[in-house]
């Protein structure tokens, strides 16, 4: 991985890529409103590449979605972002006939998909669904989620129906601060009738296979704010990685992240992307990013130097610690590893 230097020359994150492929929610935007610094560097990422979007978020559809990214100034079109609903469609076009009927737990952009897919949308359990898709919508309450626990009360491998979740995200940005997401109502119905949902979206890998099917992609790179999903998700799709910490995962994730869960690069804001990134070097349990330099000294981790940017002392502290093999409990970390100046919703 780049973080640990596999790149000997000072290259910044685009570099080499023909597809950036950028989450939404706590990335470009949280709530209605932009990020900041989100949009000038993705237009700017644009130059000579394909610019385009993964999301989880199932309330919206492609069209509004890309209307949205345009009011804010980045000019997008509805298929330049491939939304969990569109996974989800392709996962239940191999388990149940075409024109089937199938039960929507979620709004307009799960409904708009179904359809678009050929099958018929219900909200009923009472119309016998072949299945039950869900996602997130603001609107969804009990009612909706008592008909889809109804629907599924016989297990799928006794006779029952699929079950598919669009995510299972927990949180979600919001402008106010972060919200329930559609793994607390999945959760919800899985407490009620003790089954577990397929997932299409991030981290699985179809929502990834139809990205990079769909923009021909050789060399992507995927911007993601969360270690389980996006980055988990890019990692199982082959693709390199940027986390930026400007939506759910702080620095203190980051350094607690688990192996399957590491991105290729750390990112304060996207501005970055068009910065050289720094050689991060692990010598002697010593890890040094430019002016930043982090230590193990059994189980103390110790900062010898912070550097001149915080993102450097994030660098260099994630890396003295995965260069361990050993899980951040079993250490003494200083709070000032940890400390988050990064801006987030």
């Amino acid at each position: 991985m780049a973080l640990f230097g596999r790149r000997q020359a000072v290259a910044a994150p685009l570099d080499g890529v023909d597809v950036v492929l950028a989450d939404l929610d706590g990335v470009v935007y949280a709530g209605a409103g932009a990020l900041p610094h989100a949009v000038e560097s993705l237009n700017q990422a644009r130059d000579g590449r394909v610019l385009a979007y993964i999301t989880n978020n199932a309330s919206r559809t492609d069209a509004s979605v890309a209307a949205h990214l345009t009011d804010l100034g980045l000019r997008t079109a509805a298929d330049d972002v491939v939304t969990s609903p569109q996974a989800a469609m392709r996962l239940l076009a191999t388990r149940i006939p075409p024109g089937s009927t199938v039960l929507v737990v979620g709004g307009d952009g799960l409904v708009v998909e179904v359809e678009k897919a050929g099958f018929a949308v219900t909200r009923s359990a009472d119309d016998a669904p072949a299945a039950v898709v869900q996602g997130f919508a603001p609107e969804v309450g009990w009612m909706q989620l008592a008909e889809a626990a109804f629907a599924l009360k016989v297990p799928e491998e006794d006779g029952g129906i699929p079950w598919i979740a669009t995510n299972t995200d927990w949180t979600i940005p919001q402008s106010r601060g972060i919200a329930p997401g559609n793994g607390t109502l999945v959760s919800a119905v899985h407490t009620a009738i003790g089954r577990l949902a397929t997932v299409a979206g991030k981290p699985e890998v179809p929502i990834f296979e139809e990205a990079v099917a769909r923009f021909g992609a050789r060399h992507p790179l995927f911007l993601g704010d969360r270690l389980d999903t996006d980055i988990l998700g890019a990692n199982r799709a082959g693709i390199a990685s940027a986390l930026v910490l400007t939506g759910i995962d702080r620095p203190k994730h980051v350094l607690a992240a688990p192996d399957g869960s590491r991105p290729t690069y750390i990112l304060g804001d996207l501005r970055e992307l068009h910065e050289p990134y720094p050689h991060v070097r692990v010598e002697d349990g010593i890890a040094t990013v430019r002016g930043a330099r982090v230590a193990i000294d059994g189980a103390d981790v110790r900062i010898l130097s912070e550097g001149d940017r915080p993102i450097d002392l994030v660098r260099a502290g994630a890396a003295a610690i995965w260069s361990t093999g050993r899980a951040i409990f079993g250490f003494r970390v200083p709070e000032r590893l940890y400390a988050d100046p990064f801006h987030r919703p």
